[in-house]
């Protein structure tokens, strides 16, 4: 907790240290769905008749399972009694959706003043967040307590067609999402990571509330949550808030930790969607160690200076100086950073020019900074810039929350949100070298693109050949 006592509200993150990399093997997307579910409500909260709705939820479950066990015979089939299992529980499924009040959890926030009332599911983690005013300060203690002290599962098939939904926009209809999501599942061979973190269709129209519920049970547990709160607030009457309502939450122990280690990469993989039209593109990715590694401030400084905005070396050489990138840049933490990950370059060629001069540009970049030392300019604008994104990131409630969660989550202490500044300061450009001379090397890649060049068409036969033959 931290008192900000300029404006009379607050802000608030929860975080869960749970993200698309815990769902289980063959419910991807589970997470995800989760973030849906926590604002469908209570028992007393987003219902018209609990005591009516609940039973129905029940049978619901019951009869989803006979449905899905039939669904997915592979001998002994019958489409017919699928057909009527389906029946079955859609119809349960409707009768229960007479009891919703839609929206209602978050109407309540909105109409007491809440503002950006949201969560995000990402690969390491789910977040909760909103802000409130500050008299507000004990309906929003009961608010939270209470979704997560009595989830209530209440129209979790039609939000799963709305999850399928945005995997349809953010995947399926776009060129470059389908290619991240062959890129991820081409560079990890046995993390999670290489599963899409939205998830497969095939699994995310299978997923159940009962697998959603024990889901929150491993992992929906205080000792697996972080609570920041920043704010006009008075922080013994929030501690006691906090205690009060937060406190009647079974403890439960620390969810487990995942068990795969991705492998060493030994050879380049590559992964190439070809379509006709479009816009092509240009990825390549190097596994790189976790956050919590030494050299992590190291690839900091590889990422801005080698393409934090218009002055880093890619944007300077690729863009703007050989004019063969519409943009281009690089980046770690993909597709998450907890565990070993990817540090990826990107870049859209510019009209007339390809992807396989992207590839050569890019290389010639990597290659100089794995053989030559980076200038004090570059190594001292690093350091100023880094400084002030953290300072920046600290400007509202809002970003000081996530930050405090953030780093509470990962280090187990807060501090060392303030102990970033000094990593940085000691970044060194023999350590940009040793970094890079260790991390960007073609065993270690995995090159994605998408190439939208007009396919040639095939040698058509001589019909007087085929006639001979």
């Amino acid at each position: 907790m931290m008192r900000r006592a300029e404006a009379p509200v607050f802000s608030f993150e929860i975080m869960v240290d749970a993200g698309s990399a815990q769902d289980p093997k063959g419910l991807s997307g589970l997470a995800h769905m989760f973030e849906h579910m926590a604002f469908k409500g209570t028992p007393t909260i987003g219902t018209k008749d609990f005591a009516k709705e609940k039973p129905l939820l029940e049978q619901l479950e019951k009869a989803y399972a006979d449905y899905d066990y039939q669904r997915r015979k592979i001998v002994g089939r019958d489409p017919k009694k699928i057909e009527e299992l389906e029946k079955n529980w859609r119809a349960i499924a409707k009768e229960a959706d007479q009891f919703v009040i839609p929206n209602e959890f978050a109407q309540i926030i909105e109409s007491h003043g809440g503002e950006g009332l949201n969560a995000s599911t990402y690969e390491d983690q789910t977040t909760y967040f909103y802000s409130l005013p500050t008299n507000e300060l004990e309906l929003w203690a009961f608010l939270e307590s209470e979704r997560f002290l009595h989830p209530v599962y209440r129209e979790f098939y039609k939000e799963r067609d709305v999850v399928l939904e945005e995997r349809r926009m953010r995947v399926d209809s776009r060129p470059i999402g389908r290619l991240i999501e062959q890129l991820d599942a081409t560079a990890f061979v046995a993390h999670p990571y290489k599963t899409s973190g939205v998830g497969w269709p095939s699994e995310i129209s299978s997923v159940t509330a009962t697998e959603a519920a024990d889901f929150f049970k491993t992992y929906y547990t205080p000792s697996n949550m972080v609570l920041s709160i920043v704010g006009d607030i008075d922080i013994e009457k929030t501690y006691d808030l906090i205690n009060r309502y937060f406190g009647r939450l079974p403890a439960g122990r620390k969810a487990p930790d995942l068990r795969t280690i991705e492998p060493k990469q030994t050879a380049e993989r590559r992964v190439t969607i070809r379509e006709e039209g479009g816009q092509p593109w240009y990825v390549e990715g190097y596994h790189r160690p976790a956050y919590n590694n030494p050299d992590d401030a190291v690839y900091d400084a590889i990422s801005d200076i080698m393409s934090n905005g218009r002055v880093s070396r890619l944007d300077r050489s690729l863009v703007r100086d050989q004019q063969i990138a519409l943009f281009a840049g690089g980046e770690s933490g993909f597709p998450g950073s907890k565990y070993p990950h990817l540090f990826i370059f990107y870049a859209v060629p510019n009209r007339g020019r390809t992807n396989e001069q992207l590839a050569a540009a890019f290389q010639k970049e990597i290659d100089r900074i794995r053989t030559q030392d980076v200038t004090d300019d570059e190594l001292k604008m690093f350091k100023t810039r880094a400084r002030a994104s953290l300072l920046r990131s600290l400007d509202d409630n809002a970003g000081l929350a996530g930050n405090l969660a953030t780093f509470q989550m990962r280090f187990g202490d807060w501090r060392e949100l303030f102990k970033q500044l000094d990593r940085i300061d000691k970044v060194t450009k023999a350590d940009l070298r040793r970094v890079a001379q260790a991390t960007f090397v073609p065993s270690n890649r995995t090159v994605g693109t998408i190439d939208t060049a007009r396919a040639a068409k095939p040698p058509q036969a001589n019909p007087q050949q085929q006639e001979s033959k």
